[in-house]
């Protein structure tokens, strides 16, 4: 029997485990916190970005015509 939490049921997300969810690269996340668009909590010296915020940020997105 394993432990291990798929990534889509954790509730604080790693910033990779994010940028997978989102299909982005680990420094466009990093700017994304920096900006402020995408929240994050800190953990000690991680940071960590709640699975709900990674769903609105998504959600928030307009859809771009071609």
């Amino acid at each position: 029997m394993t432990t291990a939490v798929a990534p889509s049921a954790r509730v604080l997300c790693t910033v990779d485990v994010a940028a997978e969810l989102l299909s982005l690269g680990r420094s466009t996340v990093y700017d994304l916190m920096a900006a402020g668009e995408l929240p994050f909590v800190k953990v000690g010296r991680a940071r960590r970005i709640r699975r709900s915020d990674v769903d609105a940020f998504a959600a928030q997105l307009p859809p771009q015509s071609v």
